[in-house]
């Protein structure tokens, strides 16, 4: 920590604000495929210490539980990671531990489907705004006109997967699967218990599926694109890999890790609004307003939030608040965000 302070004896924090203004104005060099930052090491990972030790005892919220593994998981569980655009890596807590993906996948088979088929198609077969109801609401399909309304909610990324580019069942799976791993640099598991669980508990998407097609707003076959979505929402992923899928797209659609490109950087702006606005399930109004980051959350504990050009960050802890989100790791986000002024409408900072 002393090595670090300046002759002014500026405290680690305030340095490290410094820091990320600088950044801010330009001071680093900017790789033509990448955004790359130079943050100082120790503040970094002092503060994602912090952020852990600060709401580990935190004990509000409860696991989901209308699926019965996601009830099973141990509820202490808790990690904190931020993944930069420069391909560090700083982590607290159970950031190795595989939890299911579930509802943090939606962004990036959004992802996907640009990636093959231009942002248009977005807008002209799922659409992007809010929907102002649950995620998994069957009135939203009934009463606005999208049907499908925006990739974030059930309805819409259970279209999305229809809208691969895929023969089969089979080819549709491992594309999202292999893009995925992509993403994360690491190929990503099946997590087989919960997609039992959940293909046994998952007659309402079933439902949303087959009355999205009544309306021609599916694209292939309905029990399919529900199969397929559950196998999404059942991919492994720890805290640190998902750091390293939000990392590529705050740096620009290329693995920081691996420097592959996994997206084109014209289709990120779009993802991240459609995250900014319906990325929190019923919270997304207050996160918004609290925090200023694109963020995506699931149920499986995890949530995702993107600072274009610098990083991402990472909290996961299964217990949920009454929306669906993860209490720790929501507080420990939020924290982060504050503590470092990264908040995307504070122009000022």
């Amino acid at each position: 920590m002393k090595k670090n302070r300046t002759k002014n004896c500026l405290c680690p924090l305030s340095a490290l604000k410094i820091s990320i203004a600088l950044l801010a104005l330009g001071v680093c060099a900017h790789a033509k495929d990448e955004v790359m930052i130079s943050p100082p090491v120790n503040n970094l990972q002092n503060l994602v210490q912090e952020a852990y030790s600060k709401f580990k005892e935190e004990n509000g919220g409860k696991n989901a539980q209308y699926i019965p593994y996601l009830a099973s998981v141990p509820s202490h569980l808790f990690g904190v990671v931020i993944a930069t655009t420069d391909g560090q890596i700083f982590a607290a807590g159970d950031v190795d531990y595989g939890f299911a993906i579930e509802s943090v996948s939606k962004p990036f088979t959004m992802c996907l489907v640009m990636q093959e088929q231009g942002e248009q198609v977005i807008i002209e077969k799922i659409g992007v705004e809010p929907t102002g109801l649950p995620f998994n609401s069957v009135t939203a399909i009934e009463e606005l006109k999208a049907r499908s309304v925006n990739p974030l909610v059930n309805a819409g990324a259970i279209a999305s997967v229809s809208l691969i580019k895929a023969a089969n069942a089979d080819e549709r799976w491992n594309k999202i699967l292999d893009f995925y791993s992509k993403l994360a640099g690491e190929k990503l598991p099946l997590n087989e218990e919960v997609y039992q669980s959940e293909s046994a508990t998952n007659q309402h998407n079933r439902g949303i599926a087959e009355l999205l097609f009544s309306y021609d707003r599916l694209y292939c076959d309905p029990l399919e694109a529900c199969d397929v979505y559950t196998k999404q929402c059942s991919v492994n992923v720890t805290a640190k890999q998902l750091a390293v899928m939000g990392a590529t797209l705050a740096n620009g659609g290329v693995n920081p890790i691996t420097k592959i490109r996994c997206l084109d950087a014209k289709y990120i702006p779009k993802i991240l609004a459609v995250m900014l606005t319906a990325g929190f399930y019923d919270e997304a109004g207050i996160w918004s307003w609290s925090t200023g980051l694109p963020a995506k959350t699931g149920v499986g504990g995890g949530i995702v939030a993107v600072v274009p050009g610098k990083m991402a960050i990472v909290g996961f802890s299964p217990p949920l608040d009454e929306s669906g989100n993860s209490v720790r790791g929501a507080k420990a986000i939020t924290y982060i965000d504050e503590s470092l002024d990264l908040n995307l409408f504070d122009g000022g900072k």
